[in-house]
């Protein structure tokens, strides 16, 4: 039914998505697309760990073969900081590109966008595009280079969006760049890919994906959202949930309760890894045009102020909680909080997860998606909740304060 439009709430929402190639193999046309493109001179970004595996590898024989010429960084630090990006934006001002390949997880993919993005506007300050209240949020309206990016994970869905995540290092929060101007030109998803992935990685990113579609599903809706932007250029990428958005968000969520598990549980288990893949960017597509909310915003300090965990299967010098671990660990409090708004969509996620709903009270959908996810999480040996990360109650205040930044 019609709500009411209350005072100054945006009328309409906007669907923008990168081009998406989706084969096995489908990796080795990289070659040709930056021939089409007519690309001189390439900028290939990746990190440490992933340089010497099988992705990183499929790219650089793609690029012989078709004599693109190109220069490497793989300096990309995994969950980047304001200072990892700052250092690809000043290797991409110096290379003069005109064209990018991101090979690897969401952090080489934002890195990616970020350096294309500053190299394009090189009088931009470095906050100028930064969201606000920690940036300025100025609409971007200089002209990118090509990126393409190829997923090694299957998480963050940055494939098909325009958003770019890092620690911003001084006040220990997480922020980022929101807009459609740093989407990739186009992703390039090859579920081979997916093969190099430790068994955590696959977790990790397998719960950002579940996320991803739960809280686009669950967001406020895009004709709640004030106020109306006066310019479409104003209309945030995150605009609420909408018709389009929760097609994907759900499709999401349903190979993520078909696929998740066994994908983690048997790296040979090539159907689920692939599935999976997919199903990255296909919540990417959700949530890249409505928005996260709550295990997102609370996130980012969960992950800004970690103190000394290093989690299993990442080779890093430096220590981290990974992204997607940050995000699900608030997720059974965040949707037992959220459901009073629109119960029926918090139900029907249970059930797309596994809760039987046959009996259910619509009062109680809150707390049957958070045993739901509870659950879930405890059959896939996740630490248990944030003490097992490292914070206790001492730790609340400065979490708020990371959180109250993240306008969501």
């Amino acid at each position: 039914p019609e709500r009411p439009t209350l005072g100054n709430t945006d009328y309409a929402f906007e669907m923008a998505i990168s081009n998406i190639r989706y084969g096995e193999g489908v990796t080795k046309e990289i070659g040709m697309d930056l021939q089409n493109l007519g690309a001189r001179r390439v900028c290939l970004m990746t990190d440490k760990n992933l340089s010497k595996l099988p992705p990183v590898n499929a790219v650089l024989n793609s690029l012989a073969k078709y004599g693109i010429n190109f220069q490497i960084y793989d300096n990309v630090r995994v969950e980047p900081t304001d200072q990892s990006f700052l250092d690809a934006i000043q290797f991409a001002k110096k290379g003069e590109f005109d064209a990018y390949v991101a090979v690897g997880g969401g952090s080489v993919i934002d890195t990616c966008k970020a350096a294309n993005l500053y190299a394009a506007s090189p009088s931009a300050e470095f906050l100028d595009y930064v969201n606000a209240p920690i940036g300025k949020g100025k609409p971007v309206t200089v002209p990118l280079r090509p990126l393409i990016a190829v997923p090694t994970t299957s998480g963050t869905g940055s494939e098909t969006t325009g958003v770019a995540i890092f620690d911003f290092k001084e006040l220990k929060v997480k922020t980022g760049i929101a807009s459609r101007a740093i989407k990739p030109t186009l992703g390039i998803i090859d579920p081979l890919h997916t093969l190099s992935m430790p068994e955590r990685i696959v977790a990790n990113s397998g719960f950002d994906v579940l996320c991803h579609a739960l809280e686009s599903y669950t967001a406020l809706p895009y004709n709640e959202r004030s106020p109306c932007p006066s310019n479409p250029i104003n209309r945030p990428a995150y605009q609420g949930s909408n018709p389009v958005s929760d097609v994907w968000a759900l499709h999401a969520l349903r190979i993520v309760a078909r696929y998740l598990k066994r994908a983690i549980r048997d790296p040979e288990d090539r159907e689920a890894r692939a599935n999976m893949h997919l199903a990255s960017a296909f919540a990417g597509i959700g949530f890249g045009n409505a928005g996260v909310h709550l295990c997102h915003g609370m996130s980012y300090p969960i992950s800004g102020l970690v103190k000394t965990y290093k989690p299993k299967d990442y080779n890093v010098d430096h220590s981290l909680v990974p992204h997607g671990l940050s995000v699900v660990l608030t997720s059974p409090a965040v949707f037992a909080f959220t459901a009073q708004i629109n119960p029926e969509r918090h139900l029907e996620a249970a059930e797309i997860l596994g809760a039987d709903i046959r009996t259910a009270r619509i009062k109680d959908a809150g707390l049957i998606l958070a045993d739901t996810l509870r659950k879930f999480l405890f059959d896939l040996n996740v630490d248990d909740g944030l003490a097992a990360i490292g914070y206790s109650k001492a730790d609340i205040p400065a979490l708020v304060k990371g959180t109250l930044p993240q306008v969501r």
